[in-house]
């Protein structure tokens, strides 16, 4: 039996439930706002990256329930009353969302999406939008932790879908890779869907198949000579591997086809010596623009380790460790509803815990990049309500949400509202970029911040705020919930 996804169904079933409940007690018109937030950067990390706004896109333009769901739903889950039914039958999002661009960087607290519209739409997209952010984000984060151990020079290639949780995962992750900087991807199926060329060398199994490796390279750059990447380990990488690329490079080179990329790669073995004796041998046949590229279950630790040993490794193919997110096995981006309409006026509403980290910031609100004019260096952000306005002529003082005794004035800045428009009244307002403009922004993005942010180990923590209003908000309905 042939299956096909049916995302309007991709939530979990108290959505359903509690929404039914709305639905019965008249609430099926009352407006609130749900952020989606983060409370912990992944991977012991100082930052993390915003993606998957293009896939929260095409699930609200196309959710709707048909026949079939309702037949579902009503056989299975009798609880759920006709007037629910009849709802969901002529469902339409029709609400108003904000978000952060695709690439953007973020940090724990801050809303990257905000919903606002009536509580059944609200609860009915907060499991698909989860999914698609948490995943998107979590593996663009690696990818941009990889793609900066690797340096300005040494691009980066995905190679990570047969590692894949899935094809699904694999697709949407090798696009994540690309907005956290990757230049490329092997994976085919993203060149169907974005303005990119998948990219590749050749296999083991391909060299094997042949009398000999000699006679494999011939016949691979016979049909490949402006992508003539070899794979040098199958046998003995220097004294088989490396020797049998260069003849072949200086017979293509005597025909005059030696004029696109060239060099090998390598899978196995101590990566820093072979490819530091690859680069001699090479330079000494005159091969000085041959590529040695790497591979073999590298991340973010291991290519900073190769770097600081003096690799010589011009390009990294990343598999398991970026597509599966090595390290962090989930984002934690949570849903949470910040206000609620009462009397035709939204109310801020809080979540309290004995967990610090958990008690969410009540309201409708924004968040805002604070940039020094002179650099055009981050400073700090801020969470503000909506409705704020910050004087960028005068100075400000920013405190620590959780530790006020801790604080800074800044001045000389200027400031950048980062949810941008995406839905109003259910109708999409906001086009997303190509995918490289994406990868773009993300480099841009980066380029903002100072380094002690965005190390791999002990980054600086960056300064992220509330504003008074927010403060004091939280401040009287936490009194008010400890009465």
């Amino acid at each position: 039996m042939e299956r096909k996804r049916k995302l309007e169904l991709a939530t979990d079933f108290y959505q359903l439930s509690v929404s039914n409940v709305y639905e019965s007690k008249g609430f099926k018109d009352r407006q609130a706002v749900f952020d989606v937030f983060i409370r912990r950067n992944p991977f012991e990390g100082g930052y993390s990256v915003f993606a998957g706004l293009e896939q929260v896109i095409e699930y609200i333009n196309n959710l709707r329930f048909d026949e079939e769901d309702i037949k579902l739903l009503k056989e299975n889950h009798p609880e759920l009353t006709e007037g629910f039914l009849e709802y969901l039958r002529n469902f339409k999002f029709t609400g108003e969302i904000y978000s952060m661009e695709e690439g953007e960087i973020f940090f724990p607290s801050e809303p990257v999406l905000r919903v606002k519209t009536n509580l059944i739409e609200a609860q009915l997209i907060e499991t698909a939008i989860l999914a698609i952010i948490n995943h998107q984000s979590l593996i663009a984060t690696k990818a941009s932790r990889i793609v900066s151990a690797a340096g300005t020079y040494a691009p980066v290639l995905d190679f990570g879908l047969r590692r894949a949780h899935g094809t699904e995962a694999g697709l949407y992750g090798s696009r994540a890779c690309i907005i956290g900087g990757c230049v490329g991807t092997s994976n085919v199926e993203v060149e169907y869907g974005w303005d990119t060329v998948s990219m590749g060398t050749i296999s083991h199994a391909f060299i094997m198949a042949f009398d000999s490796e000699l006679e494999a390279f011939r016949a691979y750059a016979k049909h490949n000579p402006d992508n003539l990447i070899l794979l040098a380990d199958t046998y003995d990488t220097l004294n088989s591997g490396v020797r049998n690329a260069i003849k072949v490079f200086t017979e293509e080179r005597d025909a005059g086809r030696l004029k696109g990329k060239y060099g090998i790669r390598l899978d196995s073995g101590d990566l820093t010596y072979l490819s530091v004796k690859a680069r001699e041998m090479f330079d000494e046949a005159g091969f000085e623009s041959a590529i040695i590229s790497a591979s073999n279950d590298l991340d973010e630790y291991i290519i900073s380790d190769l770097r600081n040993q003096g690799a010589k490794i011009g390009m990294y193919g990343v598999g398991t460790k970026m597509i599966t997110a090595d390290g962090t096995s989930a984002l934690g981006g949570v849903y949470k509803l910040a206000a609620i309409e009462r009397d035709g006026q939204l109310s801020p509403k809080i979540k309290v815990s004995n967990d610090p980290i958990k008690i969410t910031n009540p309201g409708y609100k924004k968040v805002l990049r604070f940039y020094d004019n002179l650099t055009n260096v981050a400073i700090a952000d801020l969470i503000t309500l909506n409705d704020e306005e910050i004087d960028e002529t005068k100075p400000l003082t920013i405190y620590h949400p959780v530790h006020t005794w801790k604080k800074r004035t800044i001045s000389n800045f200027h400031v950048k509202e980062l949810l941008k428009p995406i839905f109003i009244d259910g109708k999409q307002v906001y086009n997303s970029p190509k995918l490289s403009q994406i990868r773009e922004n993300h480099i841009l993005a980066r380029s903002t911040f100072w380094p002690e942010f965005l190390r791999l180990v002990n980054p600086s923590e960056y300064h992220v705020d509330i504003s008074d209003e927010l403060f004091d908000i939280k401040k009287e309905l936490l009194a008010s919930v400890q009465k």
